[in-house]
């Protein structure tokens, strides 16, 4: 279970730590975040959004990157 994340300690968080830090959008500091921002985004955003936030989330948690599939 992800732990909550109160409004207190997301403003608290750098911008870096955000998947669309302008937006300051989708919080990626842990990797369950990092993991619902993928989600989320996927429901939510544009493919090219989509696309954005998958390079942030690779770059800091290189774990969590799919590896394409031919179809």
């Amino acid at each position: 279970m992800m732990a909550k994340l109160t409004g207190r300690q997301r403003r608290k968080l750098p911008k870096s730590k955000f998947a669309l830090p302008g937006r300051r959008a989708y919080p990626i500091d842990t990797k369950a975040r990092a993991r619902n921002a993928l989600a989320r985004a996927s429901q939510n955003e544009s493919k090219a959004t989509q696309k954005t936030i998958r390079s942030r989330v690779t770059k800091m948690w290189p774990s969590l990157k799919k590896n394409k599939r031919k179809s």
